[in-house]
């Protein structure tokens, strides 16, 4: 299935397989870690990465927003990967086209200045509050309140006969805490292993699978 419905929070949230969160009852959707950039920046320090990355990671935008039919966006931290370069232009142009309503919740590689992205009509916070869930970037327990975050790109390791084996990126639930996926095209993933209680949604080749579902 390309999307997935759960509850978290005692909100209905649907996950799609391009690794963006949509909160029917917000009428928004939630991404994180989408690293714009990236690919130039590699690309500039002599590694081989395809142009077409960047496109994708724009096209997919356009793809979790049709399919919901909102225009309410949430980052979650990491938007751009480093300082601006052109894919900072190709971003002004797509926000120009789509003029989406538009926060972000600030990451560690965040460092591109405030008042670009208030040129462009984009909210910035250190946390953002979403009805009752809490949003950052790093993922942090807080015993009063669900939170939805991003940063450790989290991923499952499934192991087949012999040693064969392959790690997927998910939506990775545990207690109170969700981790979304990264949603950059360019990006690497960080191998969880889930506790008994909790819950994990794997991406494959376009499908959302549950793997580890509590009843």
């Amino acid at each position: 299935m390309t999307t997935l419905e759960f509850n978290f929070g005692g909100l209905d949230c649907v996950g799609h397989a391009n690794g963006a969160l949509y909160v029917p009852a917000h009428d928004c959707l939630l991404i994180a870690d989408v690293h714009l950039g990236k690919v130039s920046h590699f690309r500039k320090h002599g590694a081989a990465v395809p142009t077409a990355a960047i496109q994708s990671n724009f096209d997919r935008l356009n793809q979790a927003m049709d399919h919901f039919q909102t225009d309410r966006l949430y980052f979650l931290g990491d938007l751009f990967h480093s300082h601006t370069n052109k894919e900072w232009d190709y971003f002004a142009r797509w926000i120009e086209k789509r003029n989406p309503k538009t926060t972000l919740v600030l990451g560690n590689h965040d460092i591109i200045p405030l008042s670009r992205y208030d040129a462009l009509g984009i909210a910035t916070c250190e946390t953002g509050n979403l009805g009752d869930l809490q949003l950052t970037h790093i993922p942090e327990e807080n015993p009063e309140k669900f939170t939805v975050s991003g940063h450790i790109h989290p991923g499952v390791r499934l192991r087949g006969v012999g040693r064969q084996s392959i790690s997927l990126p998910c939506f990775f639930i545990s207690g109170k805490q969700m981790i979304l996926p990264a949603f950059g095209s360019f990006t690497g993933k960080h191998v969880l292993r889930p506790g008994n209680e909790d819950r994990i949604y794997a991406i494959a080749e376009g499908e959302l699978i549950a793997l580890h579902e509590t009843p």
